[in-house]
């Protein structure tokens, strides 16, 4: 202060650590400028002669640390760095270098300095270096040395603002910031000196070894429980900072490590807190499946048990909190390993504890627990449910659960009105709501897996009994104010409840199924489907959700069993008419409508077709004709559904009637449809055709694009060949086969050009059975085998039947195409004629037009006329009197009279009407 130098504050600067190529010795002639002892104390400590001229070395040391007792220059960091990995081995035969690392550990704390704006990226090397070195005191005996050196690195950390570190760092240190007075600091230096930013320091850190240095040195802590838990706490602040902190401690087996020294006694909880924060940060920031390896292990599970069993019958929220992080990261081991859980009885004791309150089990980590309605708590149950899910892949884990008795546990959860435990409700409202969607989702990963137990426990009636309840509440339909159907809401509780019933349907286990139809539920579901329907206004994605699912079960119900197909009857005939009545409009609105009509098809083809009194039913109410339509608009993804569901209908002796009656609002019919569809099909594949759909190469008449690619491949005799694997992969197989029941004459509504198609459809197995003969022919040549005589004639006399079939079609494909140029040129003749004769009435109208005005505007030409006309008139007078004439005609006719009267009630006339004859034309009148 008495100086009255003023050092400007300038902002954090974070400059990129690209060090420029300055070589050691240019660095240590800079730095000698200005303490020339550091550079001679270098000396003495390398050299063999000197190294051992304690008292001269001590004294120089000395002189160096008074020198810098306002910091460190950045261009004396690397001299530094080797005074700490020189003295750091003489300090176990020379006690008195302790205190001088100690008071350069403190001088360190302080911020570096630097002469000019690049002197960070120019020494960051040496600062990198100087860190290294420094991590090396952790292996002094000296304990004063090792503590002075975990508050150094403290200090580093605990004097930055959040907003000075490094992007993503997110200290939680309760250390108070340190702060520094730069008058005081700094009162006598240059002006030209100025401090690095915290910042800098950090990518220094994150730069060296010193975190693998710092973790690698708990091992020599045992013995001094004080520095290890404040070794703790800065290799939390590490972790925390950096992921390459984080994967440095990783590199040194850190997660192990940690775990298997955090139940060291410690009567103040502080390393197991510790521990547990460097786990979750390892977890966080570094390598999640690293971390995962390392704790997969029965010494560090074990270890993590024995915590979280001493955290668990605590009731401070303090223990609470650390008890569930624990559990969380051994959520993440069941994740990958389950199997060392249930090796090392962690998982039976977890099975107990998520089986509780709901049973009491005799297990003595249960016996003295309690539980309350904290969120604590309610997490911890939470993530215990869903370590079940975890578990419940491996067959060790699943006998556990039969022994206590988790299904029923489980079905406890879901019962209704909120379940109480010795009278007091452990949960409130919205818990109970949570764990029981919870409870559903355990459900349906575990019930498929354990049948058993599922159907020891009457699990499909509890499940009935549970849709029936949350369709007669009127939540179900009204407003929703959830988030996606979940809390608050029966939706939730019908949306899981459906998957548990479909995941259990799915498996196809005889005794589960019967025992859900002798229940009724058949009828159950199409009732819940079609008051979903009525009720529910707006359709929203859980709804859709919950309508597939249901849609689902009824088909794996009804799949192989024609009972249950006439239970389904015609109110499921109906319910999946009105479904399939929606068309595919909505097919990528991406609320679940694709699903929704996919499971629709899916159900119509399990629970319908099949069944001769539901299809006939199906067929009453215009089913094919919704399939046909669907056809006509649906996307091409699910056009080989609806095919195929055509295909088995047309089993039926009734349904090509009813496909061959079905005419679209534009005109189409089925068959031309199916035709059309043909056509797309081989545009898509690639298959060589003329312009008017006809066969270009007769050899090969169905070869897509994907056959040519795989023509010089050789399959094994177990792996079905491009040929055949073509008939599974699109549309033509089907066509055909419906068209095989439709029959190939007399198809209505089909042009000329649909009968060239027909044509190649109408031969479409024949040119397969050649194909495939032709295709194992290139292979036998492919590989240089040559059949015998007879299979090589034969072999070849198949080839030449399938192109000769060929060639006969595209020699019909030639006569319908000169049909159709006929017909063409018949259609260019008329319409020639039609222009003909409208140009010839245009040109009489023209004519005459002109000839009326010439006729009004030339009074000459009109007197002309007007003679003409006489003379015209005369002779046909003439010609009157020189005929014979004719006996006279009489022509009956009406006359009407009109009279005057003075009758009463008249208007004063009367009118009658007789009939008289009348004379013919040129005779007398007739009396």
């Amino acid at each position: 202060m008495d100086s009255g130098i003023v050092i400007k504050k300038r902002k954090p600067q974070f400059p990129l650590l690209n060090p420029a190529p300055l070589d050691k010795t240019q660095r240590l002639q800079e730095g000698s400028s200005k303490n020339p002892d550091l550079i001679k104390l270098i000396s003495l400590l390398e050299d063999p002669l000197t190294t051992n001229l304690k008292e001269r070395n001590i004294f120089l040391l000395k002189r160096i640390v008074k020198t810098c007792q306002h910091g460190i220059l950045l261009k004396e960091m690397a001299n530094f760095g080797k005074i700490f990995f020189i003295c750091s081995d003489k300090v176990a035969d020379h006690p008195e270098y302790a205190p001088l690392l100690c008071e350069v550990l403190r001088i360190s704390s302080l911020p570096f300095l630097k002469e000019k704006s690049s002197d960070e990226p120019n020494y960051s090397r040496d600062g990198t270096q100087f860190f290294s070195h420094m991590g090396c005191l952790m292996k002094v005996p000296d304990p004063n040395v090792k503590q002075q050196l975990v508050d150094t690195v403290k200090s580093y950390y605990s004097c930055v603002a959040p907003k000075q570190l490094l992007p993503g760092t997110d200290l939680r240190s309760k250390t108070k910031p340190r702060t520094f007075n730069s008058c005081n600091c700094f009162s006598r230096l240059s002006l030209s000196l100025v401090p690095t930013s915290p910042g800098y320091i950090l990518q220094l850190i994150e730069r060296s070894d010193l975190a693998k240095t710092l973790l690698l040195s708990l091992h020599t802590l045992d013995n001094e429980p004080s520095i290890k838990m404040h070794l703790l706490h800065l290799l939390d602040m590490l972790s925390l900072s950096s992921d390459r902190n984080c994967a440095l401690m990783l590199s040194a087996h850190g997660a192990e490590t940690i775990c298997l020294y955090m139940n060291e006694r410690d009567p103040t909880g502080q390393i197991l807190f510790r521990s547990s924060e460097i786990l979750w940060n390892l977890v966080e920031k570094g390598s999640k499946d690293e971390v995962t390896a390392q704790l997969s292990s029965i010494e560090c599970l074990t270890s993590l048990k024995e915590a979280f069993f001493h955290q668990l019958l605590s009731s401070r929220q303090y223990d609470l909190r650390l008890r569930n992080d624990l559990l969380v990261i051994t959520t993440i081991i069941a994740g990958k390993n389950s199997s060392l859980l249930v090796e090392s009885m962690f998982a039976k004791h977890l099975i107990a504890v998520a089986t509780f309150p709901e049973l009491r089990s005799q297990n003595p980590f249960v016996q003295n627990l309690t539980l309350t309605g904290s969120k604590e708590d309610f997490s911890m149950k939470k993530m215990l449910l869903n370590l079940l899910v975890l578990m419940s892949d491996d067959s060790a884990a699943r006998k556990l659960f039969k022994e206590e008795q988790v299904f029923q546990a489980l079905l406890t959860v879901l019962s209704h009105p909120i379940a109480q435990v010795d009278g007091l409700r452990q949960w409130n409202q919205k818990q109970q709501e949570e764990l029981q969607l919870q409870a559903l989702v355990t459900l349906e990963s575990i019930a498929p897996l354990m049948l058993d137990d599922y159907m020891a426990c009457q699990a499909n009636s509890r499940l009935l009994a549970l849709l029936d309840w949350c369709i007669g509440q009127d939540s179900m339909f009204g407003p929703d104010d959830s988030v996606n159907g979940e809390i608050g809401s029966t939706k939730a509780l019908m949306r899981h409840c459906a998957r548990v019933l479909r995941s259990v349907t799915a498996v196809g286990e005889t005794s589960v199924n019967q025992d859900l139809c002798d229940q009724g539920i058949i009828s159950q579901l199409i009732g819940i489907l079609m008051q979903m329907e009525v009720s529910i206004e707006e359709e929203d994605a859980v709804t859709m959700e919950i309508k597939s699912d249901i849609q689902l079960i009824l088909s794996s119900l009804c799949e192989v069993d024609v009972h249950k197909k006439e239970l389904f009857g015609s109110e499921g005939v109906l319910m999946a008419i009105h479904y399939l009545t929606k068309g595919s409009d909505k097919f990528y609105s991406g609320l679940g409508h694709n699903k929704l009509l996919l499971s629709t098809l899916d159900c119509l083809w399990s629970c319908v077709v099949g069944c001769y009194t539901t299809e006939d039913y199906f067929l009453a109410k215009d089913g094919v004709f919704h399939l046909l339509n669907l056809l006509m608009t649906c996307p091409k993804c699910v056009r080989g559904i609806v095919l195929a569901i055509l295909l088995e209908l047309c089993d039926n002796p009734n349904t090509v009637s009813h496909a061959l009656n079905w005419t679209h609002d534009s005109g189409e019919t089925a068959p031309r449809l199916l035709l059309q569809l043909w056509m797309e099909e081989e545009v898509g594949l690639g298959v060589s055709r003329t312009r008017h759909g006809a066969i270009k190469n007769p050899k090969k008449p169905l070869l897509t694009e994907h056959q040519k690619g795989e023509s010089n491949l050789s399959f094994p005799a177990s792996v079905p060949s491009a040929a055949v694997l073509e008939i599974s992969e699109n549309l033509r197989c089907k066509i055909y086969f419906i068209f095989c029941k439709l029959g190939f004459e007399d198809l209505p509504g089909l042009s000329t050009k649909d009968h060239i198609t027909l044509a190649i459809v109408k031969r479409y197995l024949d040119f397969k059975v050649g194909e495939i003969w032709n295709e194992m022919r290139e292979e036998l040549n492919m590989e240089g085998m040559r059949p015998i005589s007879p299979d090589e004639e034969a072999l070849d006399n198949m080839c030449f039947i399938s192109e000769g079939t060929a060639r006969k079609v595209i020699a019909e494909q030639r006569s319908i195409l000169q049909l159709l140029d006929e017909e063409d040129i018949r259609e260019e003749e008329l319409i020639c004629q039609e222009i003909k004769t409208y140009w010839m009435q245009y040109e009489l109208m023209a004519e005459s037009w002109d000839h009326y005005v010439a006729k009004a505007s030339n009074y000459e030409l009109l007197k002309e006329l007007q003679a003409q006309r006489e003379s015209t008139r005369t002779a046909i007078d003439h010609k009157h009197d020189d005929l014979v004439p004719r006996p006279p005609k009489h022509f009956m006719g009406q006359l009407l009279t009109v009279e005057r009267t003075d009758a009463p009630g008249t208007s004063g006339l009367r009118v009658t009407l007789s009939r008289a004859p009348i004379k013919a034309a040129g005779h007398e009148e007739v009396v």
